[in-house]
């Protein structure tokens, strides 16, 4: 049989190749085969999970901005001063923070 040698930064491997008539089928991908469920899972349904993720994060993205935008009009109704004109009240408002994390 043929010799193939592998390198490394510590070692050095010498390999003896004994015989190269592997029938297809025989070959695996190293458990990755189509009888997974996350395979089957992405192939029936990820179409909807796709779509499902997508709604969700624009749920999320319009209540962040709504959230927001309450929170810098509570800030106007109580006499603070406007972030466009400089102001920084508003970072001492719960509802703010709320919309800023979602």
């Amino acid at each position: 049989g043929s010799l193939i040698t592998l390198s490394c930064l510590s070692h050095r491997v010498v390999c003896q190749v004994i015989s190269s008539a592997i029938p297809a089928d025989s070959v695996q991908d190293n458990g990755t085969s189509d009888s997974s469920w996350i395979t089957r899972l992405e192939n029936n349904y990820g179409f909807y999970i796709g779509l499902g993720l997508a709604v969700f994060s624009s749920f999320l993205i319009g209540s962040s901005v709504i959230l927001k935008k309450k929170g810098l009009l509570r800030l106007v109704e109580k006499g603070g001063t406007r972030a466009g004109d400089g102001g920084h009240g508003y970072l001492k408002d719960w509802l703010w923070w709320a919309g800023l994390l979602t």
